[in-house]
């Protein structure tokens, strides 16, 4: 990790207000924040960067590493571009678009050509041809938070399409509304310290991934996932990890490891299930005065609604657990205090509703539902601010605004949008039309990693008139677009960071200049609505750092007194910080309405946990019904189901957050011959002649890349690993369709159900054959555009 230098650090950057060093600056350097953690960054007189982690954190994240690469100059957008093919033939449909070069614009010509093509589109076709993108990760900055910008930006002009739900979680969301009545199991679950002191299993279906800890939104200052489950299994607490991925849970934590085959944990719950009701060991009571539709979902687990019996043997054919474990683990599930952890990534695959809905269930039988270290989590490990406590009001934010325009699709279904307008889609129960977009304006995020089927992604993004993005980096979304408008990273601002799972508000101070001409988003923004004549209602006459005196002091006067900070904020940017009072850390999820169902009702139909939901089942989705149950994922490749034998898991990386700063020092130092690692086992790759180090073509039926093979035995045979998060690079389509190793290049565009239509990235079908031509270069982070 880069280490700040205890004397001579350069500490005379130029800052927003012009007077040098901000107060707050150290000898180590500026305090500042990011979705790792805390940190403080000191120029070097040779332009490097120092970073040093806040000595408060227990547990600093390494991802810090990848830190200084965020100034570049490598992949840096040094000034506004624009499409050569826009500027020639002006706005509409385009193929040439992420091959097409781009020409240099200056900012003040860059603006109003902008401008009139914002005008164009909502006068010709309405608002509702404007697509706002943008995700949240841009940032740990409250203010600078590039999807609060986009959005206020679009509103102030008279609204825009829009996007529901994540990535992460799109079929969690709608499918929680209908079964506990809201997203309580994300965003408020049982904290860790509490199951640190009162579980005694831990049963993990998809693990608790250490490195995914190392991230949370907002930042968190304190790293302590790691530390309390170490102390749970200190205590004697016992850990048994469902997943095909041995470390996905630490190896000191000692765990019992089953891999099923990926995508079958939902037969294993089930049958499960009926061991415990067949055998009469599940908490009738409970399931009775807490639960809707045991008897309909015990039915159907026991086969008397005519399906199969869903019995060990039944699950042991379709997730490769022997049929006598998993007898035995129901049998031990009661015999414990319980955690049954949930992971994002089980619904992140074709069908995900049902794995959590299952695991929901599976809790409700053994009826530890708000008992303190018992029930049933929601992304244990999937952040560092899961199970860190919460706080109970908001922090500072900016505005968003009302936006008149109702069109929204589910965020995953971004490509069908773009290439279906007029056609209509299903989600939760409703039936909506695509708009036709003409105009998509995206500030923060990358499509291009978070997307399936890159390929068609590329085809959609063709299809819109004209495409805007702000980027610091020539990402594959920057090369796809007409207008590159380059943008400022965290540390070239000043920025007030904060997370409601954390115990302090960080001043972010400014680092370094703006590489370039970079400016940041609100600057953009607010010379684009100045030119569009609603420069006051976005910007309601304040600058930025006006912007974070009125969000912090504002926000301070509205807390309760007994929260409210008794810094004003020129104390808090000379301190670097402020404490966060009442983070509630000793809660327990369903407490309430364990003690009492009725008078502390959940918010579902019924008051309680509904393991037969009628509303559901009233949309006649076959795709996903109205009780929880065993759907195989689609085939691959139904005419020939041999051609992709090994299944891939692409999740998150350990070396980066999703594709930010892929060229930092800690992601780079995991290529293999400059390209991500797919992990094999090594009876898998011996079957294929490929050895640690080959260079390996993955192929599906959407597409292929090239990756660097590292054979491992933590991978169950049958499976092939690779993280999400190198950038995209299609230079050389004659050997495959990214040379680099993004595997959304090999994975469907399809949505998990008609009932959340989410993200199904986390698995696919592939095939893998050493690659013995010549290998293309990498160019994903070659300056040329």
């Amino acid at each position: 990790m880069s280490r700040a230098a205890s004397n001579g650090a350069d500490d005379t950057a130029h800052h927003g207000d012009g007077t040098g060093p901000h107060p707050g600056a150290t000898s180590r350097g500026h305090p500042h924040s990011s979705h790792w953690g805390a940190f403080e960054a000191a120029l070097r007189p040779d332009g490097g960067l120092d970073v040093t982690p806040d000595p408060r954190d227990p547990h600093p994240a390494a991802l810090l590493r990848n830190v200084p690469a965020a100034l570049g100059p490598r992949d840096r957008v040094l000034t506004p571009y624009v499409r050569r093919g826009w500027l020639e033939h002006g706005p509409g449909p385009d193929p040439a678009r992420g091959t097409d070069g781009h020409v240099p614009v200056p900012w003040d010509e860059a603006i109003p050509l902008l401008a009139r093509e914002f005008d164009r589109v909502r006068t010709t076709h309405g608002n509702r041809a404007i697509f706002g993108g943008s995700y949240g990760w841009g940032s740990a900055g409250r203010f600078h938070h590039a999807q609060s910008q986009i959005h206020r930006f679009l509103n102030c002009l008279g609204g825009y399409t829009r996007s529901v739900n994540s990535y992460s979680l799109g079929a969690a969301h709608p499918l929680l509304r209908h079964v506990v009545g809201d997203d309580a199991p994300i965003s408020n679950p049982t904290p860790l310290s509490v199951l640190a002191e009162h579980t005694g299993l831990f049963l993990c279906f998809g693990g608790m991934p250490a490195k995914n800890t190392q991230v949370n939104a907002g930042g968190i200052s304190r790293h302590r996932a790691a530390g309390l489950l170490r102390a749970a299994r200190g205590r004697g607490a016992r850990f048994i990890l469902v997943s095909p991925l041995r470390d996905d849970l630490a190896a000191e934590l000692d765990a019992e490891w089953l891999a099923p085959v990926p995508g079958t944990d939902t037969a294993l719950m089930l049958a499960l299930c009926h061991v415990l009701i067949e055998e009469g060991r599940y908490d009738a009571d409970f399931c009775r005065r807490h639960c809707e539709g045991f008897d309909t979902f015990a039915a159907y687990v026991l086969g008397r609604d005519g399906s199969a019996a869903k019995t060990p043997h039944w699950a042991e054919e379709i997730c490769g657990i022997p049929a006598a474990r998993i007898a035995a683990l129901a049998r031990e599930l009661t015999e414990h205090r319980t955690m049954i952890s949930l992971s994002w990534s089980l619904q992140r695959a074709h069908r995900g509703e049902q794995p959590l809905w299952a695991g929901i269930a599976l809790a409700c039988l053994l009826g530890q539902i708000g008992l303190p270290g018992g029930g049933f989590g929601h992304g244990y490990g999937a952040t560092g601010g899961t199970g860190a406590g919460t706080l109970p009001y908001k922090l500072p934010t900016l505005d968003q605004g009302t936006n008149p325009v109702p069109d929204f699709i589910p965020v995953a279904r971004i490509a069908d949008l773009l290439l279906r307008p007029g056609e209509e889609f299903e989600y939760d129960g409703g039936r909506h039309t695509y708009p036709d977009i003409r105009l998509v304006h995206w500030a923060g995020g990358n499509p291009f990693h978070h997307h399936q089927d890159l390929g068609r992604l590329r085809r959609a993004f063709a299809r819109p008139d004209t495409v805007v993005v702000h980027e610091p980096h020539w990402t594959a979304t920057a090369r796809h677009a007409d207008f590159v408008l380059p943008a400022t990273t965290t540390l070239e601002r000043d920025d007030i960071g904060g997370a409601k799972q954390d115990t302090a508000l960080i001043a972010m101070h400014r680092v370094a200049d703006p590489v370039g001409e970079a400016r940041d988003d609100y600057r953009i923004l607010s010379d684009l609505a100045t030119e569009l004549g609603i420069g006051h209602a976005f910007t309601q006459g304040r600058d930025a750092r006006g912007w974070l005196e009125h969000l912090y002091e504002s926000w301070r006067r509205g807390l309760p007194p007994e929260y409210a900070p008794e810094e004003d904020f020129k104390t808090f940017w000379s301190a670097g910080r402020v404490p966060l009072r009442a983070l509630r850390e000793e809660r327990t999820l369903y407490a309430a309405f364990r003690a009492d169902p009725e008078g502390a009702a959940l918010p579902t139909p019924s008051g309680r946990i509904e393991l037969y939901s009628a509303t559901i089942a009233s949309y006649g989705y076959d795709d996903c019904p109205g009780h929880p149950a065993w759907l195989p994922p689609e085939p691959p490749a139904p005419d020939d189901p041999g051609a992709y034998p090994l299944y891939l898991i692409a999740n998150n990386p350990p070396t980066r957050l999703h594709s930010q700063l892929d060229q930092g020092e800690l992601s780079a130092s995991s290529k293999v011959r400059g390209r991500e690692p797919v992990r094999m086992h090594p009876g898998d790759a011996a079957a294929r002649g490929v050895r640690d180090g080959d260079v390996v073509r993955i192929r599906s039926t959407v597409g292929s890349c090239l990756a660097g093979a590292v054979l491992s035995d933590a991978v169950r045979s049958g499976v092939v690993q690779l993280s999400t998060g190198a950038w995209f690079d299609p230079s050389a389509p004659e050997v495959a369709t990214c040379v680099h190793g993004n595997p959304n290049a090999l994975t469907r565009d399809i949505g998990t159900s008609r009932l959340a239509q989410g993200c199904t990235g986390q698995l696919g079908r592939v095939e893998v054959e050493r690659h013995d031509g010549p290998l293309p270069a990498v160019r994903a982070h070659d300056l040329s555009h």
